[in-house]
């Protein structure tokens, strides 16, 4: 299975936003986690429902995105 496959799009779930295997957990949740520190294995014992492909696939999906040629720029919080 191609990692990326794990990303749904899909317009009644959470609006559209990109999540993992069409839960209502997005990707941006899950970076988000990554960045404050936590680890794999904190994650999937905190999120007994997601798995290590799903961590993998977020980090794929991150980067196709940083890689994009378009770029907007992030509005300051």
């Amino acid at each position: 299975m191609n990692l990326l496959e794990r990303i749904t799009l899909n317009p009644e779930v959470r609006k559209g936003k990109p999540t993992i295997r069409n839960m209502r957990f997005t990707v941006t949740q899950l970076l988000e986690l990554l960045a404050a520190g936590m680890s794999h294995e904190e994650i999937l014992e905190d999120y007994a429902y997601l798995e290590e492909d799903d961590i993998r696939a977020c980090l794929v999906y991150a980067a196709s995105m940083a890689n994009s040629k378009i770029l907007i720029p992030a509005l300051a919080a």
